[in-house]
């Protein structure tokens, strides 16, 4: 962007020095960097450099100051010195911009010397300089403190030893015997003068109207660079906050997106656990009010079974007495059939009794299948509640118009009672089997005749596993063992695609309104993070699908 400024003002330069016919300055910007003054080419002729010894930033060689006549400070010497500081310009490095006006400034009014001179308290600090080697000098000495007075004048000494203000001055009576001077002040937007961009020659002269139009015009570009300089710096900061404030909003944004996915992971969480406790709670409340009559009628059977066996004693006793009832006796005894009547209703009996029972199996594994309202870990039997989840989906595992029965193959080994949340263990049986069930169905419209000729199966094997395998044995080899539930089908399998989300909430391979992607999600939740267990699913295409779930046996 500077070197862009640089060349608009060169165009400038070079369209009006053209108008006012200077014709030095035909070879353009490119020269004047290559220009070697005759100062610097000159050994037997001192330089500022060999003339004036370093200074200090707060106090200045008496021994040079003396003989000078220092310049009074500006009456807002305590604002211009806060402007000054503002730029941040002062003891940085050479840049480009001043030191491409400083070398057109010299070589439109052919000076073997030009600065770039910004007053300080007690010092003048060149930042740009052409033919010095000096980087500053005392305040007292420095004629930019006299220009910098009259901030809207150019300050032009012809002849400094003709100038009372200078004539005493040691870098005019000794070396480098300064003879000619012309400074443009360095004048901010606020009015405060911060030094000049200014040409030194060692003889007198004067310089045109044209070349001192062009001091003042590059003057005010030396400002220009200024101003660009500080807004570029404000910029940067700018820029830098702005990556700042986006790098925070950026991990805010994610902390927020978290939360959202957070909530909604317990939002679907919630639903689902009012669902199934929706459903427990019916369940429940179905076998409480089938429980009653049932019991009632499990209750008399032996009364009745008593009652009909001595009825029936009863008959044989008469028909024993009586052996020629009468004719309308007879006939009626014939109609009925008594004697498979007696045969017949001890059988009935019997079945009844049976009916009872098994309702009351029923009626107590819907009862394990709806404890979900428990609130703490207790010993569960891991079997009851996989037989009561099957129970709830024996509608389900029946042959139906479009596909066979489904057979469930048991294979409980010997494992023990188990720490867990019992409702929310059944949760997990009941979504695996369910996706189970609907994998068959959804399937069974693609399959081929081979494939029809497959009776879907589920297979359901618990065992005991030890987690200690390349480990010091525990004390305790019940910490270090865990149960098993394998729970595998004969199914078509799940891609690889697939497999990697099956856990994700809300990812459904489902059509709309037949799954809500919540099944799989909630079970990982309630085996990895409510017990402390593992579920993984193992499966390819075509060779079926196992859920391997394990829970730890005693709570560590």
């Amino acid at each position: 962007m500077l070197k862009k400024i640089l060349k608009k003002a060169v165009r400038f330069f070079r369209r009006w020095m053209q108008a006012f016919k200077v014709g030095f300055f035909k070879k353009g910007r490119g020269s004047l960097r290559r220009q070697k003054w005759q100062s610097e080419a000159t050994t037997d002729e001192p330089t500022l450099e060999q003339t004036t010894t370093p200074i200090s930033q707060t106090a200045p060689d008496n021994r040079l100051a003396q003989g000078a006549k220092a310049a009074p400070p500006p009456d807002n010497e305590e604002s211009r010195l806060k402007a000054l500081d503002r730029y941040k310009l002062l003891d940085t490095p050479p840049e480009v911009g001043f030191d491409d006006l400083t070398a057109l400034a010299a070589h439109i009014c052919g000076t073997p010397i030009a600065l770039v001179s910004l007053v300080d308290a007690h010092r003048q600090w060149f930042k740009s300089k052409v033919g010095l080697a000096a980087t500053q000098t005392p305040r007292e000495l420095a004629f930019c403190a006299h220009a910098i007075l009259q901030p809207d004048q150019l300050l032009v000494v012809p002849n400094a030893l003709e100038d009372e203000r200078f004539a005493t001055n040691p870098l005019v009576t000794s070396d480098p015997k300064i003879r000619f001077y012309a400074g443009s002040p360095l004048v901010t937007p606020a009015g405060f003068s911060l030094g000049t961009l200014c040409v030194i020659d060692r003889i007198p002269r004067t310089l045109s109207l044209e070349q001192l139009e062009a001091l003042r015009a590059l003057g005010r570009q030396v400002m220009t660079q200024m101003e660009l300089r500080i807004h570029l710096s404000k910029l940067e900061r700018t820029m830098t906050k702005r990556k700042k404030v986006e790098e925070v909003l950026r991990r805010r944004n994610q902390q927020l997106h978290q939360t959202l996915q957070q909530l909604r992971h317990t939002q679907a969480q919630l639903i689902q656990t009012e669902k199934m406790s929706s459903l427990g709670q019916m369940v429940a409340g179905v076998a409480h009010e089938i429980n009653n009559p049932v019991n009632f009628i499990h209750g008399n059977l032996p009364y009745i079974s008593d009652y009909i066996e001595d009825l029936l004693n009863l008959l044989s006793l008469y028909q024993q007495h009586c052996p020629n009832p009468g004719s309308a006796l007879q006939q009626q005894v014939e109609a009925i059939d008594v004697d498979f009547i007696a045969e017949d209703l001890p059988k009935i009996l019997s079945s009844m009794k049976l009916g009872t029972e098994r309702i009351h199996q029923i009626v107590l594994s819907l009862r394990n299948f709806s404890r979900l309202d428990e609130g703490e870990k207790k010993p569960v039997d891991i079997h009851e509640g996989i037989d009561s989840t099957l129970l709830i989906l024996q509608h389900r595992l029946k042959a139906t118009g479009t596909r066979p029965g489904i057979e469930v193959i048991k294979e409980y080994g010997n494992i023990p009672i188990v720490d867990c949340f019992a409702g929310q263990l059944n949760q997990v049986f009941m979504n695996i089997l369910s996706n189970a069930i609907d994998a068959f169905e959804s399937h069974q419209g693609s399959t081929t005749d081979n494939e029809q000729s497959i009776t879907p199966c589920i297979t359901i094997r618990t065992e005991v596993v030890s987690n200690g395998d390349g480990l010091t044995p525990s004390l305790d080899r019940s910490a270090n063992d865990r149960v098993r539930i394998c729970i595998a089908d004969n199914g078509s399998g799940i891609p690889e695609a697939i497999k990697g989300r099956i856990f994700d909430p809300f990812f459904t391979t489902k059509s709309v309104g037949d799954g809500t992607g919540l099944g799989l999600s909630i079970s990982h939740t309630i085996v990895v993070e409510k017990h402390g267990g593992s579920l993984q699913c193992v499966s390819k295409p075509g060779q079926g699908t196992q859920f391997w779930i394990e829970l730890p046996i005693t709570e560590s």
